[in-house]
């Protein structure tokens, strides 16, 4: 393994990684870092949760200096979430040089993005329209940037940044250093690449199979009218520490995180219709434990890097495979083990076993599991948080009012009664949900090498496609998609950054997706 006294850092970037508990580099990082510090152009292929941000983030703060008052990088990302998160990462690299980082994002009130601009920021992590928006209002000007890093490149891509992207690199100096990451390699990456970049070394650390090896993955057939009572039993069975649960849409995602709540669990939900104030706040609580369960959907959950996902489940199965690998790679990350369970109804067989053909991986089918079983497994941990507690002492206050209760009751009894108590009682409440649509299986030949996704063709009167917090534009018919609120609008337009400017969906656009029959939008 490599260490990052290797890399011959300066000792105040060694400093913070130090305090940060980083010693040995993830292959990503052994791999990218030498490269980065020459300066060249890179290109980075590696799955999320692999240490991407420090591999290009070591470099970047190495650059540059302190007294800087210029914009000297630029680090592009899909999602406001990736962006807060990359921003966070890169300030404590960072601290011990004092250098000053700003997260740009849709959703945010622009005039205090404004603001903050004028601190002058050496390092920008921001979504390409609000980025965008910044350069056309003038308040972000990039002639003195030096590095650029397209993060997630894929995601960005696969949301419909494409134009956004380049509009940005234009107006970045020719004289840079440029490094783009992404999990996978289809061909408009490929395209932006030898636009963009000169002469890149490509690094990869991308695994045989596109799943990730430490993740213990399974389905279970079940209607889909039964699968809410096959989720109770499975969080019983299994008792998650913490668990994010996807759900196809936004409707899904309340009506099961109030449910969950109902039957006695610890949950809450995460979509784009809430306020960056409630997406901040759920995300708080699932971060410090307070809730162990996160309903989510697949846009939502983007981005999102929560140390501790001991379960993924797959409630609704995803539109494609790579969301499917998305999906699961929020368990099983710093080579920790995670389990990824996948609710599949009697007609979406066919489309599991094309997501086993694209991953290369067969997904083991398991059992439902009994009533019985998810009795037994409550019961289990509850023991065994009894016995943890024993192990660790510190119960003298207690054992005066325990004696005199052994005076009187049975050992055993006392000892079940604790067990009861501290299992708790579920709640039988009866549980309505609104059954989706089932997803058929894609009848093209998928290859995740080069075609990567589709952007979908939602055609005239329906809702337009909206980034950064803004609703969309456009006459009647069904809701659009917002990005990174990803708030449904009313109908056709493309609305960009609270710019206006119309935009319609290219036509002749081809996706095998099913349109949602509600009145939500899918958002995956």
């Amino acid at each position: 393994m490599t260490t990052f006294a290797e890399f011959n850092l300066e000792p105040k970037v060694i400093q913070a990684i130090t305090e940060l508990g980083f010693e040995e580099a993830t292959p990503i990082q052994a791999k990218s870092i030498p490269i980065a510090l020459t300066g060249s152009d890179m290109i980075g292929q590696a799955q999320t949760g692999t240490g991407k941000t420090a591999a290009f983030g070591i470099p970047l703060i190495s650059k540059i200096s302190k007294t800087d008052e210029k914009i000297r990088a630029l680090i592009m990302a899909p999602t406001r979430e990736l962006a807060i998160q990359v921003a966070e990462e890169i300030e404590k690299l960072s601290r011990f040089k004092g250098l000053r980082t700003l997260p740009i994002y849709g959703g945010q009130d622009i005039v205090r993005q404004i603001r903050a601009l004028k601190k002058k920021p050496q390092i920008i992590i921001g979504t390409p329209g609000r980025l965008l928006d910044h350069i056309n209002r003038k308040t972000i000007k990039l002639e003195d940037v030096n590095t650029v890093v397209l993060d997630e490149a894929d995601e960005m891509l696969d949301m419909g940044f494409m134009e956004d992207i380049q509009a940005i690199l234009k107006q970045v100096p020719d004289e840079r250093q440029t490094m783009l990451f992404s999990a996978t390699m289809p061909t408009n990456i490929q395209k932006l690449a030898q636009q963009f970049l000169k002469n890149p070394e490509h690094v990869s650390v991308i695994p045989k199979q596109v799943s990730a090896p430490l993740i213990d993955q399974a389905y279970i057939e079940v209607p889909e009218r039964q699968k809410f009572e096959a989720l109770s039993r499975l969080l019983d069975m299994e008792s998650p520490e913490l668990a994010i649960v996807f759900g196809r849409t936004k409707r899904r995602v309340d009506e099961l995180a109030e449910a969950l709540q109902k039957r006695g669990y610890s949950a809450d939900g995460l979509h784009g219709d809430l306020s960056q104030n409630q997406r901040d706040t759920v995300m708080r609580k699932f971060r410090d434990g307070s809730i162990d369960v996160l309903v989510a959907t697949d846009v939502a959950a983007r981005g999102l890097d929560v140390s501790g996902v001991t379960h993924v489940v797959n409630f609704d199965l995803p539109q494609d495979p790579e969301s499917y690998v998305h999906r699961i790679g929020r368990t099983g990350r710093a080579g920790k083990e995670g389990a990824a369970w996948s609710f599949v109804t009697p007609r979406e067989i066919d489309h599991l076993h094309f997501i086993e053909r694209v991953t290369r991986h067969r997904i083991p089918r398991k059992p439902l599991p009994t009533l019985a079983e998810a009795i037994e497994g409550k019961q289990r941990i509850t023991a065994e948080r009894l016995l943890e507690v024993v192990e660790n002492g510190e119960l003298n206050e207690y054992k005066g009012l325990a004696i005199q209760m052994l005076e009187q009751y049975d050992s055993v009894q006392l000892l079940s009664a604790a067990m009861k108590l501290l299992t708790g009682e579920k709640r039988e409440t009866t549980i309505e949900l609104t059954p989706e649509d089932p997803i058929r299986a894609k009848r093209r030949k998928p290859d995740i090498r080069s075609g990567g996704r589709k952007p979908s063709n939602f055609g005239s009167g329906r809702g337009g496609y909206n980034r950064d917090n803004r609703s969309s534009s456009g006459g009647a018919g069904r809701g659009g998609y917002n990005r990174d609120s990803n708030r449904s609008g009313g109908g056709g337009g493309y609305n960009r950054d609270n710019r206006g400017d119309r935009k319609p969906r290219p036509s002749g656009s081809t996706d095998t997706r099913r349109a949602p029959r509600s009145e939500d939008s899918f958002e995956s």
